[in-house]
């Protein structure tokens, strides 16, 4: 908003609409236009916009082709299809633990669910003109176990587990925290990006 461009926010949740609305900054502009409306049935026209940004939208979702197919559908053809995500580095407390926590659920037959960011990209770079890759924005951060734990009780998959799978596991993984890395306060110093990946598409080519 502080380069005075227009933009539309979609999502498919109010109460991250408004979470957005509460955060954002109008800087003495009118407030974002924000539809809460299904990424596989976007309410507005063909090619609509310079610019459709996509962040952290893929990973677990299974029904990407028809994301991916509306919003190209909706971008101009000079248009840019931008896709956003945060970078951690895979030796941090959150990536380690992470791995762990999806090991044990393995384990017990619970599948997390497949990242699909991989299939996404690679429809991407194989219709895209050109892509780019740039990392506007690094960070240190302070992370703990804990901090960890705390989170991924919350988490949406993690949450439809039954409960004594949940607290089950979260004690497991516990412990196996104290035993590997130490105590689960303990402030580690990690370098986060947020990383964009930038797609331009040849004209008359719709994907």
């Amino acid at each position: 908003m502080a380069a005075g461009d227009e933009y539309v926010g979609v999502d498919l949740s109010f109460g991250m609409l408004r979470a957005f609305l509460r955060s954002v900054d109008h800087g003495g502009s009118p407030p974002p236009r924000l539809v809460c409306a299904d990424g596989r049935a976007l309410p507005f026209p063909h090619a609509t916009f310079d610019a459709v940004m996509m962040m952290q939208v893929f990973g677990g979702m299974s029904t990407w082709p028809a994301v991916l197919s509306e919003a190209r559908r909706v971008l101009r053809p000079s248009g840019a299809l931008v896709l956003g995500r945060t970078l951690i580095p895979q030796d941090g407390i959150d990536a380690i633990l992470k791995r762990r926590l999806a090991s044990m659920l393995s384990d017990l037959g619970f599948d997390q669910g497949r990242n699909f960011r991989g299939d996404v990209e690679q429809a991407l770079a194989s219709t895209a003109r050109s892509a780019e890759c740039v990392l506007p924005v690094s960070w240190q951060v302070a992370r703990t176990a804990s901090q960890f734990l705390e989170r991924h009780q919350t988490g949406a998959r993690f949450s439809a587990l039954p409960q004594s799978i949940k607290e089950d596991v979260l004690r497991r993984l516990t412990a196996w925290a104290v035993t590997t890395i130490g105590s689960l306060d303990a402030a580690h110093s990690e370098r986060h990006s947020f990383e964009l990946k930038v797609y331009r598409f040849d004209w008359g080519d719709t994907g």
